[in-house]
């Protein structure tokens, strides 16, 4: 007896995912799988809601001075109600703003100052060096007397690590601990992680958002936000004008020598 034959037909695929006719007949019997829906029109959509979010915030950020500058270009209605918004922030800010500067504390007191008052909200304490070549121990130092003046409604306290921990290692220098309800919620030895000599008032910032002593969309975490990234765009234009000048020189020159 002959053995049986295969009667199925070899079909020719060159692309499955090609918009051909052959392969919709292929698709319609099963014979390739469906193709997957196109990305194109989620990331059409997501573009178009980044643009809906960014238009919608465009005012955030900005300060009343800001908001006067914009008079002629936003609509009149819209822009009192952000002016009415910033001065109800101001308000709440300034009836909480009852520190405005670094408190430096004593062993004493530290359980006071620090541990019991943090029943009330955040309490940041700067452990500095003993040594003034500690550059990171001054730079943290500047930044907290900055941030102090600017968040008045967050205690900022100061103290030599030695004297508040007999021993504390030199090379742990600054340390940062940030107290909350009694206990100590996030602690940061030196600025290692934190940008070292670097640091910039756009890390603390973060740093006040991430323990929740400030809140992502506090205007003057989102003013200093918008101000960097405007500087870095003005920079990358300017980084864009300095070399287009330079090959402008370097044609002019070539010209130049064409004459010669």
């Amino acid at each position: 007896m002959a053995a049986p034959v295969d009667q199925r037909i070899a079909v020719p695929i060159d692309d499955p995912n090609a918009d051909t006719e052959w392969n919709d007949i292929l698709r319609k019997h099963g014979i390739i799988p469906e193709k997957p829906p196109s990305p194109t029109p989620l990331i059409e959509e997501a573009i178009l809601e980044a643009r809906r979010l960014a238009h919608e915030n465009r005012l955030e950020g900005k300060d009343l001075s800001d908001l006067s500058d914009l008079e002629d270009d936003e609509d009149e209605d819209f822009l009192e109600q952000y002016r009415q918004k910033r001065m109800q922030e101001l308000a709440a800010l300034q009836h909480k703003s009852v520190h405005g500067s670094v408190y430096p504390i004593s062993k004493p007191e530290y359980a006071r100052a620090v541990t019991e008052a943090s029943q009330n909200g955040p309490v940041f304490v700067n452990l500095t060096s003993a040594q003034g070549s500690n550059v990171e121990s001054r730079v943290l130092s500047q930044l907290w007397r900055q941030a102090a003046q600017e968040y008045g409604d967050i205690k900022f306290c100061e103290m030599r690590a030695d004297k508040a921990i007999e021993g504390y290692p030199e090379r742990n220098c600054p340390t940062i601990l940030v107290y909350d309800k009694g206990d100590i919620v996030k602690q940061i030895v030196t600025l290692a992680t934190v940008g070292g000599p670097r640091m910039s008032m756009l890390d603390l910032d973060k740093i006040l958002v991430e323990v929740g002593a400030v809140k992502a969309d506090d205007m003057r975490v989102l003013k200093r936000r918008r101000a960097a990234e405007d500087a870095a765009d003005e920079k990358l234009a300017s980084g864009s004008r300095g070399i287009k000048s330079s090959r402008d020189a370097v044609k002019r020159d070539d010209d130049d020598d064409d004459w010669d």
